[in-house]
Protein backbone atom coordinates (compact mmCIF):
# COMPACT_ATOMS: atom_id res chain seq x y z
CA UNK A 1 0.00 0.00 0.00
CA UNK A 2 1.30 3.46 -0.96
CA UNK A 3 0.24 6.88 0.92
CA UNK A 4 1.07 10.77 -0.23
CA UNK A 5 1.97 12.65 2.28
CA UNK A 6 2.82 16.10 2.95
CA UNK A 7 5.73 17.82 5.02
CA UNK A 8 7.84 21.12 4.69
CA UNK A 9 5.27 22.48 1.65
CA UNK A 10 6.08 19.54 -0.39
CA UNK A 11 4.23 15.91 -1.27
CA UNK A 12 5.93 13.08 -1.14
CA UNK A 13 4.60 8.85 -2.45
CA UNK A 14 5.89 6.48 -0.06
CA UNK A 15 5.61 2.96 0.74
CA UNK A 16 6.92 1.15 3.47
CA UNK A 17 10.20 0.04 3.82
CA UNK A 18 11.24 3.58 1.62
CA UNK A 19 14.36 5.80 2.92
CA UNK A 20 12.66 9.57 2.57
CA UNK A 21 15.07 12.91 2.78
CA UNK A 22 12.65 15.91 4.16
CA UNK A 23 12.66 19.48 5.21
CA UNK A 24 14.36 19.14 8.98
CA UNK A 25 12.48 17.94 11.46
CA UNK A 26 12.10 18.47 15.23
CA UNK A 27 13.16 15.13 16.09
CA UNK A 28 16.14 12.86 16.42
CA UNK A 29 17.98 9.86 15.51
CA UNK A 30 16.03 6.74 16.50
CA UNK A 31 12.67 8.46 17.32
CA UNK A 32 9.95 7.59 15.75
CA UNK A 33 7.31 10.37 14.14
CA UNK A 34 3.83 10.50 12.28
CA UNK A 35 3.00 12.28 9.75
CA UNK A 36 -1.26 13.19 9.63
CA UNK A 37 -1.24 15.64 6.68
CA UNK A 38 -1.85 12.26 4.27
CA UNK A 39 -3.31 13.61 1.12
CA UNK A 40 -4.09 10.17 -0.25
CA UNK A 41 -3.77 6.00 0.98
CA UNK A 42 -4.41 3.99 -1.47
CA UNK A 43 -7.31 4.32 -3.63
CA UNK A 44 -8.97 6.75 -0.67
CA UNK A 45 -8.44 10.68 -1.60
CA UNK A 46 -8.64 13.18 0.75
CA UNK A 47 -10.70 15.79 0.17
CA UNK A 48 -8.04 17.76 1.29
CA UNK A 49 -6.90 15.37 3.43
CA UNK A 50 -7.57 11.82 4.48
CA UNK A 51 -9.01 11.69 7.93
CA UNK A 52 -7.48 9.16 10.60
CA UNK A 53 -4.78 8.10 7.94
CA UNK A 54 -1.02 8.84 8.96
CA UNK A 55 2.42 7.62 7.85
CA UNK A 56 4.89 6.78 10.62
CA UNK A 57 8.54 6.73 10.01
CA UNK A 58 11.99 6.17 12.19
CA UNK A 59 14.25 8.92 12.09
CA UNK A 60 17.60 8.07 10.79
CA UNK A 61 19.89 10.74 10.93
CA UNK A 62 19.84 14.98 10.54
CA UNK A 63 21.52 15.80 7.76
CA UNK A 64 22.38 18.79 4.68
CA UNK A 65 21.57 18.51 0.98
CA UNK A 66 24.35 19.51 -1.85
CA UNK A 67 25.84 22.27 -1.67
CA UNK A 68 24.38 25.09 -3.81
CA UNK A 69 25.81 27.90 -5.49
CA UNK A 70 24.16 31.42 -5.46
CA UNK A 71 25.43 33.96 -7.94
CA UNK A 72 24.33 37.17 -8.89
CA UNK A 73 26.25 40.01 -11.17
CA UNK A 74 24.54 42.90 -12.23
CA UNK A 75 26.29 44.38 -15.55
CA UNK A 76 26.26 48.09 -14.89
CA UNK A 77 29.46 50.42 -14.85
CA UNK A 78 29.59 50.26 -11.26
CA UNK A 79 28.77 46.35 -11.27
CA UNK A 80 28.15 44.30 -8.00
CA UNK A 81 28.87 40.63 -7.96
CA UNK A 82 27.71 38.12 -4.87
CA UNK A 83 28.34 34.70 -4.36
CA UNK A 84 26.48 32.62 -1.70
CA UNK A 85 26.58 29.02 -0.94
CA UNK A 86 23.83 27.41 0.92
CA UNK A 87 23.40 23.65 2.20
CA UNK A 88 19.53 22.58 3.31
CA UNK A 89 18.77 21.21 6.48
CA UNK A 90 17.43 17.57 6.52
CA UNK A 91 15.76 14.80 8.19
CA UNK A 92 16.50 11.26 6.42
CA UNK A 93 14.18 8.88 7.83
CA UNK A 94 12.46 5.26 6.77
CA UNK A 95 8.57 4.72 6.34
CA UNK A 96 8.08 2.05 8.86
CA UNK A 97 3.69 1.88 8.71
CA UNK A 98 0.98 3.70 6.49
CA UNK A 99 -2.38 3.64 8.38
CA UNK A 100 -5.19 3.93 6.96
CA UNK A 101 -7.48 4.99 10.14
CA UNK A 102 -6.43 5.28 13.82
CA UNK A 103 -3.56 7.43 13.33
CA UNK A 104 -5.23 10.20 16.20
CA UNK A 105 -4.84 7.58 19.00
CA UNK A 106 -1.29 6.10 17.97
CA UNK A 107 0.04 8.36 20.38
CA UNK A 108 3.15 8.48 18.25
CA UNK A 109 5.05 12.21 17.96
CA UNK A 110 4.06 14.27 15.53
CA UNK A 111 6.42 15.42 12.51
CA UNK A 112 6.81 18.68 13.23
CA UNK A 113 9.55 21.02 10.83
CA UNK A 114 12.31 22.14 12.96
CA UNK A 115 11.05 26.23 12.35
CA UNK A 116 7.50 25.32 14.16
CA UNK A 117 8.97 24.67 17.48
CA UNK A 118 8.96 27.34 19.83
CA UNK A 119 9.72 30.31 17.60
CA UNK A 120 10.43 33.71 18.87
CA UNK A 121 6.87 34.60 16.97
CA UNK A 122 5.00 32.78 19.54
CA UNK A 123 6.48 34.62 22.44
CA UNK A 124 6.29 38.14 20.91
CA UNK A 125 2.36 38.18 22.06
CA UNK A 126 3.21 37.25 25.45
CA UNK A 127 5.81 40.31 25.69
CA UNK A 128 3.40 42.82 24.11
CA UNK A 129 0.58 41.89 26.20
CA UNK A 130 3.15 42.73 29.75
CA UNK A 131 3.17 46.25 29.57
CA UNK A 132 -0.68 46.15 29.30
CA UNK A 133 -1.18 43.82 32.03
CA UNK A 134 1.16 46.20 34.63
CA UNK A 135 -0.38 49.19 33.59
CA UNK A 136 -4.30 47.41 34.37
CA UNK A 137 -2.83 46.07 37.66
CA UNK A 138 -1.87 49.57 38.46
CA UNK A 139 -4.66 50.78 37.88
CA UNK A 140 -6.37 48.35 39.57
CA UNK A 141 -4.28 49.21 42.97
CA UNK A 142 -4.93 53.27 42.54
CA UNK A 143 -8.88 51.94 42.66
CA UNK A 144 -8.44 49.91 45.75
CA UNK A 145 -6.44 52.26 47.05
CA UNK A 146 -9.22 55.60 46.67
CA UNK A 147 -6.91 56.87 44.12
CA UNK A 148 -7.45 60.51 43.14
CA UNK A 149 -9.07 61.73 40.00
CA UNK A 150 -6.01 63.02 38.03
CA UNK A 151 -8.45 63.70 34.97
CA UNK A 152 -9.33 66.57 36.77
CA UNK A 153 -5.98 68.12 35.62
CA UNK A 154 -5.97 70.06 32.60
CA UNK A 155 -5.80 67.99 29.47
CA UNK A 156 -5.70 64.81 31.76
CA UNK A 157 -8.03 62.12 29.80
CA UNK A 158 -8.01 58.55 30.05
CA UNK A 159 -5.59 57.25 28.47
CA UNK A 160 -3.37 59.92 30.06
CA UNK A 161 -4.55 58.62 33.81
CA UNK A 162 -3.52 55.04 32.95
CA UNK A 163 0.22 56.28 31.92
CA UNK A 164 0.52 58.07 35.19
CA UNK A 165 -1.00 55.12 37.87
CA UNK A 166 1.23 52.81 35.93
CA UNK A 167 3.80 54.99 36.71
CA UNK A 168 3.11 55.00 40.60
CA UNK A 169 1.66 58.23 40.49
CA UNK A 170 -2.27 58.22 42.01
CA UNK A 171 -2.95 61.33 44.00
CA UNK A 172 -2.46 65.12 43.78
CA UNK A 173 -0.79 65.16 46.40
CA UNK A 174 2.06 63.08 44.70
CA UNK A 175 2.04 65.59 41.65
CA UNK A 176 2.15 68.62 43.84
CA UNK A 177 5.18 67.53 45.42
CA UNK A 178 7.08 67.25 42.53
CA UNK A 179 10.25 69.09 41.82
CA UNK A 180 11.75 69.88 38.95
CA UNK A 181 13.85 66.77 38.78
CA UNK A 182 10.66 64.78 38.79
CA UNK A 183 8.81 66.78 36.36
CA UNK A 184 11.88 66.24 33.75
CA UNK A 185 11.49 63.14 34.59
CA UNK A 186 8.30 62.51 33.72
CA UNK A 187 8.16 64.31 31.03
CA UNK A 188 11.06 61.87 29.50
CA UNK A 189 9.38 58.47 31.65
CA UNK A 190 5.77 58.80 29.64
CA UNK A 191 6.27 61.12 27.02
CA UNK A 192 4.41 64.50 27.98
CA UNK A 193 6.77 66.62 25.97
CA UNK A 194 6.61 69.85 28.23
CA UNK A 195 2.57 69.37 29.34
CA UNK A 196 3.02 68.85 32.82
CA UNK A 197 4.32 72.92 33.14
CA UNK A 198 2.46 74.00 29.52
CA UNK A 199 -0.86 73.24 31.10
CA UNK A 200 0.53 73.56 35.14
CA UNK A 201 -0.10 70.18 36.43
CA UNK A 202 1.82 71.28 39.65
CA UNK A 203 -0.32 74.02 40.87
CA UNK A 204 -3.70 72.59 39.94
CA UNK A 205 -2.36 69.61 41.93
CA UNK A 206 -1.92 71.92 45.20
CA UNK A 207 -5.09 73.42 45.18
CA UNK A 208 -6.98 70.36 44.00
CA UNK A 209 -4.95 68.39 47.12
CA UNK A 210 -6.62 70.93 49.41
Amino acid sequence: MFAVLKTGGKQYKVQSGDVLRVEKLAADAGEKVQFNEILMVGSTIGAPLVEGAGVQAEVIDQIKGAKLIHYVKRRRKHSSQRKKGHRQQLTLLRITDILEKGAEKTGVKAAVGAGSVASTSAAAPKKAAAPKKAAAKAEALAAAAGADDLKKLSGVGPALEKKLNAAGVTSFAQIAAWSEADITEFDEKLSFKGRIEREGWVEQAKELAK
